[in-house]
């Protein structure tokens, strides 16, 4: 089992981070550099429309020599992840954030262990508790890609053990596989949740695209044709609906309140469209765990689960969704699950999970 689960990169050195990590810190620094990258991205646009006119006018006289003579458009450089981990000792769930999460999403809970007092958390909480920790490593100054632009394509998780309610963790974090996209770029994002005993616990990868980003990427040979890792899109046929969700125009805040990302798109229709949307979308983390929490999947199974993320949902919507269990309780083997618009005939997401 443990040869399918990600390990840090040979190279890569390690930082711990000290005290919480805040999302909505790192999505305002974010939000600054984005703005920074605009003004500057602005001021360079218009100085190459400007200039040309300014070299044949009286003016060009009196310009510097250094600005006289039209210089060749800049190279990009090219684009190189930072080689460090970021990891976090002492995380963990607290019961009632554990509590009011699986509220949100409809998620059930059991014991850690057969009689146990003690709940194992939810594998989607676990997603939330590690997820700051990756966003650490995205906005990061040497971070190459835009953050507030990456579009999440897919997840996948390795739910190796059950993590109790209170039990400490330490999240190790890092980004790897940067390569090109007929889109723009792609990247990955990995964290592992470790037990005190150095077991991993759980481990996750989320695979990102920033759109529009084509740049030479550092030790790759350029490609004559950018490769297309996005999952390959058959004409969606609807299933059979076995149920619906509907969900209100407040639905990412409520996600919010309780996974913290507070990423802007998901929280109204004015910060959404401020960032280029049409309107606001429902969180792809809210989505992948309100369906795995209507998998079969029996306690104390180790499971890994995986989905890919189509069309957003824009909120508020009504969507239908379909639940496949191969087996029940002992006999469960594999779930799938997926969401679509029943009106336009469009996917949202489909989630696989199978026995590890």
């Amino acid at each position: 089992m443990s040869e399918n689960l990600p390990t840090l990169p040979e190279g890569y050195a390690t930082e711990a981070l000290h005290g919480p990590v805040r999302l909505p810190a790192l999505y305002a620094t974010a939000g600054a550099s984005a703005a920074a990258s605009a003004v500057t991205d602005a001021a360079s646009s218009a100085a190459r429309k400007v200039m040309p006119g300014l070299r044949n006018s009286p003016v060009g006289r009196v310009l510097p020599a250094s600005w006289r003579e039209e210089k060749p458009g800049r190279v990009a450089a090219s684009l190189e992840l930072p080689r460090v981990a970021h990891e976090v000792r002492g995380l963990s769930a607290d019961p009632e954030w554990h509590e009011k999460f699986c509220r949100v999403v409809r998620a059930s809970t059991h014991p850690v262990t057969p009689g146990s007092d003690r709940s194992a958390v939810f594998s989607g909480a676990l997603h939330a508790l590690a997820f700051p920790v990756a966003m650490s490593l995205l906005t990061r100054p040497d971070f190459p890609l835009p953050v507030l632009g990456m579009v999440h394509l897919s997840n996948t998780v390795h739910h190796v053990t059950d993590v109790a309610v209170g039990e400490p963790v330490t999240a190790t974090a890092w980004v790897e596989n940067l390569r090109a996209h007929r889109s723009g770029t792609m990247v990955d994002a990995v964290v592992t949740l470790t037990r005190e005993d150095g077991d991993v616990a759980w481990a996750g990868r989320s695979t990102y695209l920033a759109k529009g980003v084509h740049a030479a990427i550092a030790g790759q040979e350029p490609a004559g044709t950018a490769s297309d890792e996005t999952p390959e899109r058959h004409e969606f046929t609807a299933p059979l609906p076995t149920g619906e969700w509907r969900l209100g125009a407040g639905t990412g805040r409520e996600y919010a309140a309780v996974s913290g990302d507070y990423n802007p798109i998901h929280l109204s229709d004015p910060s959404a469209k401020a960032l280029g949307m049409k309107s606001a979308i429902a969180h792809g983390m809210y989505t992948a765990s309100r369906a795995l929490a209507m998998t079969g999947v029996p306690a104390e199974v180790p499971f890994v689960w995986s989905v890919d993320f189509a069309t957003p949902v824009r909120l508020p919507a009504t969507v239908a969704v379909a639940v496949d269990d191969d087996g029940r309780g002992d006999h469960w083997s594999a779930s799938r699950v997926q969401v679509w618009d029943p009106k336009r005939g469009r996917p949202h997401a489909d989630l696989r999970v199978s026995a590890l």
